[in-house]
């Protein structure tokens, strides 16, 4: 039976990675603490149209692949942990921006300057990702725990998909926009603390790094795990672009963690193949229940699919990448898994405003489609993993 298990190390949980963890957490937290609330802000406060609102959200996917080509480079020729704080101050400095704006009505009424803000908020957020799970969090482990690390690491990113804009919305609603907007930059802060509490040791730089390269940054060889994982990642980013309540989140992380349980004892020793496809099947029946059914249960089953589905089908997708890799490029690997998933939300999000306008029904038709192409596609792409898995 080809089944894949990730086992559990007890001594992978020491104070350093556990600060890495909260750090991934703290700092996803605070990009995803945005996002149901910004489109609000752009749309009430600064005017701006639904296509322009879209552009916003949407170009912050865009500048993630910015400084791509540039991290390994980087890492080689500065202090690690160096390039992951510089990063994460700049995020501060921009989500100041926008704090700076929510006090000035009318600052950011020109469309070039919020998609500039956008941008760069993406690109300093990716480069900080990719140094952070690419490098840092393998770094502060055994050579044996580092896929452990990665699996573990991941989901602490995942539950701000939920966590961050739970967050936001509670914080909308008692206190307003610009408490979000501090709340943001704190999340960051306490990141870069947690980062700069941790002792990494000094790496002599390598004289012959290119400039631009795609080591750290993305790789070729799993163009097709990248392309199926961005379907997936489209429909849930076209399903945040409604306008869900705090509920919808909350039960969310109810399915991540039903996902992990399920992960380590009903999936344990499943056929490979039975976690992705359950995931996209929950999903499908979650949107499914959302187009047909208005029952208050659907409030609670729907978005606990969803949650489970994505938790599963994420943790499954990194795992692929990493095997799919040869062991030099495992940070490759990461970073590659990393920029499908937030490019993918990040899109869907941006056409979910643009082209749909928030209607819930084409919304969550076209997700729904999304999620079947992303099925059916499974099924080529798995195939193609098993032939060309390096692990």
């Amino acid at each position: 039976m080809n089944s894949q298990n990730t086992p559990i190390h007890i001594r992978l949980w020491h104070h350093d990675f556990w600060r890495m963890a909260i750090a991934n957490l703290l700092l996803t937290m605070a990009v995803y603490i945005l996002v149901p609330t910004l489109p609000q802000w752009l749309l009430q406060t600064q005017s701006f149209t639904f296509q322009e609102t879209g552009l916003s959200m949407g170009v912050f996917g865009v500048g993630l692949f910015t400084f791509g080509g540039f991290v390994s480079f980087l890492v080689q020729h500065y202090r690690r942990n160096t390039v992951c704080l510089v990063a994460v101050l700049a995020m501060i400095g921009l989500f100041g921006l926008i704090y700076y704006a929510g006090l000035e009505s009318g600052f950011y009424a020109e469309l070039s300057l919020m998609l500039l803000q956008r941008f760069a908020l993406g690109a300093c957020f990716g480069l900080a990702q990719m140094v952070l799970a690419s490098t840092l969090i393998i770094d502060v482990s055994e050579s044996y725990q580092r896929t452990e690390a990665n699996y573990a690491a991941s989901w602490f990113g995942r539950f701000a998909l939920s966590l961050g804009p739970l967050t936001g919305l509670l914080l909308l609603r008692f206190a307003g926009f610009q408490t979000v907007l501090l709340a943001a930059g704190l999340l960051a802060a306490a990141a870069l603390l947690l980062v700069f509490l941790v002792n990494f040791p000094f790496r002599a730089p390598q004289d012959d790094i290119p400039i631009v390269s795609l080591d750290r940054f993305f790789l070729p060889h799993g163009v097709p795990l990248f392309l199926n994982l961005q379907l997936v990642m489209l429909a849930v980013g076209l399903l945040f672009s409604l306008s869900l309540p705090e509920q919808f989140y909350a039960m969310m992380m109810v399915g991540f963690l039903m996902a992990i349980l399920a992960q380590r004892f009903v999936f344990r020793d499943a056929e490979l193949k039975s976690e992705v496809v359950t995931g996209l099947i929950l999903m499908g029946a979650a949107l499914l229940m959302m187009l047909t059914r208005t029952q208050q249960i659907v409030g609670y089953a729907a978005p606990a699919f969803v949650g489970f589905g994505v938790g599963i089908i994420g943790s499954r997708f990194l795992l692929f990448f990493i095997k799919l890799s040869r062991h030099c490029k495992r940070g490759t690997s990461q970073s590659t898994f990393m920029l499908g998933w937030e490019s993918g939300i990040a899109w869907g999000l941006g056409l979910g405003y643009a082209l749909f306008e928030g209607e819930q029904t084409p919304v969550l038709l076209t997700a729904l489609g999304l999620v079947l192409t992303s099925l059916l596609l499974y099924n080529f792409v798995h195939n193609w993993f098993v032939s060309n898995k390096n692990r």
